[in-house]
């Protein structure tokens, strides 16, 4: 008797076990199809902030640029595993240049902004409401690190974004056309100058608030830039594009060492070729022949002692990070990144 008491006893704590075992297993089920359905709402979220934010960037009066963004809507659903996600709102700051989306569960049979749960419905909870929120930023580049050491002169910016390729040739040699700039007439050479660098880095830190850049005069680019235009020109070689956001400058005082660069915005400058020095071969010489957008032609060839970079000036919206923003302005480079 005793034996079937204990084995009876035994048996319940088993089941009572199992039991408690089936409703973690169930909890966990339930929870894991939240934390799921919560991180594809965040992506859609992200995906729709990120992708007004550009568009705005791009162009302010876009239809997409707005709080009834298509775009949005379609890229919240293309982050759901089922295709079915809400957008329940978009906050849309032209002036500040700030955008926030929300996104919602959306499901057949659930609540409103809700998804459905299996096993807590035996618990009286047939489902919880799910949502996600990002924001999202824009503007021009008012501070930051260059990609390259160069500042490029205002006459090659001005009426040059989104047109065709060009080789500007260095500043010092005054083979590009000059521009009179600015109330006080004075003319600014045209093509490139290379800036003094961070310590170590290829490319140096640039605040246009301070408005200045120290020149690094000669023909040559810097030695330790080697790995960067090696990376350029197999991108190129790829068929792939090299955007870089370079600074602009609108006056330039004193020569050689001594000589500064008053900085006023920085440019997208897509590049397809260089020469940097007397010697052929990389990775201070290279000119693309990949296609007939890139290809090297009698405007853009450089040679003998032609020391010069080829590319052209485009409308370009960059995720890049690290960079102050401020007001978009009509030079080319805007820059869209999440902020939340």
């Amino acid at each position: 008797m005793r034996d079937q008491n204990e084995e009876g006893a035994v048996s319940v704590i088993v089941a009572i076990l199992m039991v408690t075992l089936l409703c973690f297993v169930a909890i966990a089920v339930d929870v894991g199809k939240i934390h799921s359905e919560h991180a594809q709402l965040q992506s859609g979220a992200d995906s729709a902030a990120i992708a007004v934010a550009q568009k705005c960037a791009k162009d302010a009066s876009a239809s997409d640029c707005s709080t009834t963004s298509a775009l949005a809507g379609s890229l919240a659903n293309q982050n759901a595993l089922d295709g079915m996600s809400k957008v329940y709102g978009i906050q849309l700051d032209k002036a500040a240049r700030t955008v926030s989306v929300t996104t919602s569960a959306k499901e057949p049979g659930a609540a409103e902004n809700s998804i459905s749960l299996f096993f807590a419905r035996a618990l009286g909870i047939p489902g919880k409401e799910l949502g996600a929120k990002s924001s999202a930023a824009w503007g021009s580049p008012k501070a930051g690190r260059t990609a390259f050491p160069l500042a490029f002169s205002v006459c090659q910016v001005k009426d040059y974004v989104g047109g065709a390729l060009q080789l500007l040739q260095d500043h010092g040699k005054n083979q590009n056309t000059d521009c009179n700039y600015g109330p006080s007439g004075a003319a600014v050479e045209g093509g490139f100058g290379w800036l003094v660098q961070d310590t170590g880095k290829c490319g140096g830190t640039i605040d246009l608030a301070v408005s200045e850049g120290g020149s690094d005069p000669g023909n040559n680019a810097p030695g330790n830039c080697s790995t960067e235009l090696n990376r350029w020109a197999g991108e190129i070689t790829a068929g792939r594009k090299i955007v870089v956001l370079l600074p602009v400058f609108n006056k330039v005082t004193g020569t050689g060492n001594g000589a500064i660069y008053s900085l006023v915005s920085f440019a997208a400058f897509e590049v397809t070729g260089w020469k940097f020095t007397g010697n052929a071969g990389l990775p201070y010489e290279f000119q693309s022949t990949k296609s007939a957008t890139t290809a090297v032609t009698t405007a853009t060839e450089c040679t003998g002692n032609c020391r010069g970079i080829i590319g052209k000036f485009i409308k370009y919206v960059s995720l890049a990070d690290g960079y102050t923003l401020g007001p978009v302005d009509s030079y080319g480079a805007t820059i869209a990144r999440l902020t939340l």
